[in-house]
């Protein structure tokens, strides 16, 4: 036999709830729909695209991380042909004694690549994602590369060295940049004089390459957000899919 729901307990339950409704209702009365809220770097916003985190920096809206289960698509057969990885590699231009950042390196998919080009110098394969270290120490120890040095990151520093990096290469990684400006700031400070940054994004100028759109980039962007941390854009070289571009610190 079921009882029939106690009148005085329905009662008090919608009168709760309302309460707690309007509590939360007069909490963001201040606040429009689609909130926005500046903490004077970010604005974060409730309502944006699933594809980002709804955290947005200098107008773009900050994409979600590819986790490691995604690592797989990194090591992908087809990807030397739709992106050129080994052009990408040779418009470097790298010196043997040269130390590497490669930030977002993942699987070591182009950590491994530059290291025979360093042969006097190192790549630091920097990840937040301890998986993908695991990746790349396994695959190290495997073939016995020895100048390709893992290195944990965290969303606001790639702990690289102050003042001891030739080259930081972020290949379709910076877009993902929780903190970007904080990020931005301590790879400017592990620049050696001259050095430089390269970034390749997916060319987000272009609406018909296949890539999700949080996850490209216009020039115009990455060269006003690098701009605000002091870099100078020296030169943009098209791959098939992205921009690779390059910046120098203004040492004026």
């Amino acid at each position: 036999m079921i009882s029939k729901p106690n009148s005085k307990f329905l009662i008090r339950s919608f009168v709760l709830l309302v309460g707690c409704l309007g509590m939360l209702l007069s909490s963001c009365a201040h606040l429009p729909l689609g909130t926005t809220v500046t903490d004077g770097v970010y604005q974060h916003r409730t309502v944006h695209n699933s594809d980002g985190i709804g955290k947005f920096y200098l107008g773009r809206e900050i994409a979600q991380v590819m986790g490691h289960r995604g690592a797989f698509w990194l090591e992908r057969p087809s990807r030397e042909w739709e992106e050129r990885p080994s052009q990408l590699v040779e418009a470097l231009n790298l010196r043997p004694t040269d130390v590497v950042a490669d930030i977002g390196a993942g699987t070591g998919f182009f950590s491994f690549r530059l290291s025979p080009l360093v042969p006097e110098g190192k790549v630091l394969a920097v990840d937040i994602q301890p998986e993908m270290l695991d990746i790349i120490t396994f695959l190290k120890h495997e073939d016995q590369i020895n100048n390709v040095e893992p290195v944990l990151g965290n969303v606001t520093n790639p702990n690289l060295p102050a003042a001891g990096v030739d080259l930081v290469m972020m290949v379709d990684a910076y877009h993902e940049f929780e903190y970007p400006r904080e990020m931005m700031e301590e790879i400017v400070r592990s620049l050696k004089p001259n050095g430089r940054v390269v970034l390749a994004e997916y060319r987000g100028e272009n609406p018909f390459i296949p890539i999700k759109g949080l996850h490209k980039m216009t020039q115009r962007q990455v060269r006003k957000e690098m701009q605000a941390v002091g870099l100078v854009w020296q030169e943009t070289k098209d791959l098939p899919q992205q921009h690779l571009m390059v910046f120098r610190k203004d040492e004026r």
